[in-house]
């Protein structure tokens, strides 16, 4: 797959990540949250994440 020069992603673990490289390799990743009023970085989410060891078994 190739990299989405507009979106850097440091996830190595998700099937998305461009591996050589710090992008993700999606045209578009969905952005959510697990808060209800979300303030800190921490409170945001790749909801476009999916695990590599999760895909492996398909």
């Amino acid at each position: 797959m190739e990299k989405n020069s507009s979106i850097g992603c440091t996830v190595e673990s998700c099937e998305h990540h461009a591996q050589s490289e710090s992008y993700c390799t999606l045209n578009k990743i969905n952005v959510g949250t697990h808060e209800s009023n979300p303030k800190q970085i921490e409170c945001t989410d790749c909801e476009s994440f999916v695990c590599k060891s999760s895909t492996s078994s398909r």
